[in-house]
């Protein structure tokens, strides 16, 4: 490919990222709970998410509700870990601080990447970029270490952690069950059987085989 056709290609600028059915790269990294290997959480679900500074008040409120939020997803089997590139005494300090201003104590590690090699690896910056400012990205990685599911969010917009809690038990239930989940699945309700691939299937599902009725659905 010669330059003039790569500079009016905008997809051969594509930086490679994580995709969902990735293996989530491996690593050591130094945490406000001590060093953590990713992969001696195998056996366990991952909530992997990046910040892009301390002390800020997006950061801080999704923080304040990730902590409230801890007991509900250690149910699911799911250990959260936060990321920024600032250093472990600047996630200490901030720690502290959330819990001398809010009464609240953050229970899960914060890891610090300030040579960004954990961010770059999962994609969370440009490997190029000179700013430091990671996106709001989420990684859910199942007990095999796979990547099933990723989120990016700038940074003036907080996430919902609800909707984190409901991604991770969508995730859940889908890969037990082998059904799929609808626009809306909440834990409790029923799933939707997978769709036949087959003329004969789907005569015999009828004309909404592709969408099976509300009822079927056990909605």
């Amino acid at each position: 490919m010669t330059d003039s056709i790569q500079q009016s290609c905008p997809l051969s600028h594509t930086r490679a990222i994580l995709q969902i059915g990735d293996v989530a790269p491996d690593f050591v990294a130094r945490t406000t709970q001590g060093e953590l290997t990713l992969s001696a959480l195998r056996g366990h679900w991952v909530l992997l998410f990046s910040h892009p500074a301390d002390f800020t008040p997006v950061c801080t409120s999704e923080f304040i509700a990730l902590a409230q939020a801890e007991p509900q997803f250690k149910a699911l089997n799911c250990a959260l870990i936060g990321l920024s590139v600032d250093s472990l005494p600047s996630h200490l300090a901030w720690v502290e601080a959330i819990r001398k201003q809010f009464g609240v104590t953050i229970p899960f590690p914060i890891i610090e990447d300030p040579s960004m090699s954990v961010a770059r690896a999962y994609g969370m910056l440009d490997a190029a970029a000179e700013s430091s400012v990671t996106v709001r990205a989420v990684y859910v990685i199942d007990p095999d270490g796979v990547v099933q599911a990723l989120t990016w969010y700038p940074p003036a917009v907080g996430r919902s952690v609800k909707e984190l809690l409901r991604l991770v038990a969508a995730l859940q239930f889908a890969a037990q069950e082998g059904v799929l989940l609808p626009e809306g699945w909440q834990p409790g309700q029923a799933g939707m059987p997978q769709v036949p691939l087959t003329q004969q299937g789907v005569a015999a599902a009828g004309p909404a085989w592709f969408m099976p009725p509300a009822a079927e659905r056990g909605v």
